[in-house]
């Protein structure tokens, strides 16, 4: 047996050693910490109107709140991904979601728009402890398949965050005012820290840890961004994340103002579509006991692309109608299914060295892109469906090209069997 086999069946027996007794336990927690970010983004969109008024501001200050909470996000991963490689997993996924419940807290009390604001930036900043550590443990504790499979259904159950947020917030609002959606947020924030307290275990041992300050972390941080093989999955999650935000932003105008939806039928389509999504992940899972995520992610990549582009076509030809409309979204909303759990998988492994860091980027650069795209669709007026097709197809082509280049590219880490 070679040295390396030696060494990898030594990491896969401690890993199994660091398990929790339920894993059900483990994988609920870790779930929640993924979705509280999407539910923090998207659940009190329904009531910014009420909080113009009650703050005494105009709709560009309350939009601005969801743009410091994004940034947030994106800080946050950069900053605590890196971190959890030195001090370890549990420190700061215990500090970052007991300060997202402070936080949110303080945004129920806001008394002004700017005190809001600085509050929903701390909020994301902390609030992305969960996203960015969360991964992180998942990779320190299972490998080859069973990674796949744990992050595809991690991605399954956080993509729903988007679709039910505003649909929780919405029946919040309708029994209380605005505030109150930020106190579910403090009380979401209690529970699991709770939660991390009893079920998730410190997954980094001191001896895996980055030694040598800020700087070393720093240091590793850049040498894993620069690393090709990385940096790849990297940014072809940037561009899947900005298909999937151009998709939230424009799929509303297009239901409401092209088709003519009702409110109930609107949710409708995003049910079915999140269900989708949910299935592709669940698919995902299994296929992956067989096959390469990088050749699960081509396949991901290359479905959304057709989706789109098909939609393109029939809408500049004014002969996209609602159900081949919906049909190229259920294609592609579905095609993110396979696109988030393979491309964690690949980068993550490939970063396995730093699995805070190579989380941070691939986090960062989910949320960069995609706040960067959400705009966009916009600007191109909402009189049919070709602005959001473009968009979405506009980025869906470099995550195609970007999953080709992965599955030619060395390979990811070797399958292990079963993994932990």
């Amino acid at each position: 047996m070679s040295a390396r086999r030696v060494r990898a069946g030594r990491q896969d027996s401690s890993a199994k050693d660091r398990l929790p007794a339920s894993h059900g336990l483990l994988l609920a927690v870790l779930a929640g910490l993924g979705a509280a970010s999407p539910l923090a983004t998207d659940m009190y969109v329904p009531g910014l109107p009420e909080m113009a008024r009650s703050l005494g501001t105009s709709s560009t200050g309350t939009q601005l709140t969801l743009t410091a909470f994004l940034v947030g996000v994106i800080v946050g991963q950069l900053v605590l991904g890196p971190m959890s490689d030195m001090v370890g997993r549990r420190p700061v996924l215990l500090l970052g979601t007991s300060a997202f419940a402070v936080f949110s807290l303080g945004c129920a009390l806001a008394p002004t728009i700017e005190t809001m604001t600085v509050l929903r930036f701390g909020q994301g900043v902390a609030g992305a402890a969960g996203i960015v550590v969360g991964r992180a443990v998942v990779v320190d504790l299972f490998h080859g398949p069973r990674l796949s499979r744990v992050c595809a259904a991690l991605s399954g159950i956080g993509a729903l965050g988007p679709v039910l947020a505003p649909v929780l917030g919405g029946a919040l609002l309708a029994a209380a005012p605005w505030r109150f959606v930020f106190v579910a947020l403090t009380l979401a924030g209690a529970v699991l820290t709770l939660g991390i307290v009893r079920g998730v275990p410190e997954s980094l041992p001191h001896g895996r840890r980055t030694q040598g300050g800020v700087s070393r972390v720093l240091r590793a941080a850049g040498a894993v961004a620069t690393r090709p093989a990385v940096l790849v999955p990297v940014l072809t999650m940037g561009c899947t994340g900005a298909a999937t935000f151009a998709y939230i932003a424009g799929a509303t105008f297009v239901l409401h103002d092209v088709l003519h939806l009702s409110p109930a039928m609107s949710s409708v389509v995003y049910g079915v579509n999140a269900l989708g999504n949910l299935g592709a992940s669940l698919l995902y899972g299994r296929l992956a006991r067989r096959h390469r995520p990088e050749t699960l992610t081509v396949v991901g990549a290359a479905a959304g692309l057709t989706g789109q582009l098909v939609l393109l076509v029939l809408a500049s030809t004014g002969s996209s109608g609602l159900w081949d409309t919906w049909l190229c979204l259920l294609v592609s909303v579905s095609s993110f299914g396979f696109l988030f759990p393979s491309l964690t998988t690949v980068g993550q492994s490939r970063g396995r060295d730093a699995p805070g860091a190579t989380s941070a980027l691939l986090g960062a650069a989910q949320f960069a892109f995609g706040a960067a795209a959400a705009p966009l669709v916009g600007l191109f007026g909402s009189r049919d469906a070709v602005p959001m097709a473009l968009v979405m197809g506009t980025f869906l082509a470099p995550a195609t090209v970007g999953a080709i280049v992965c599955l030619r590219q060395n390979p990811a880490e070797p399958m292990r069997g079963n993994g932990a």
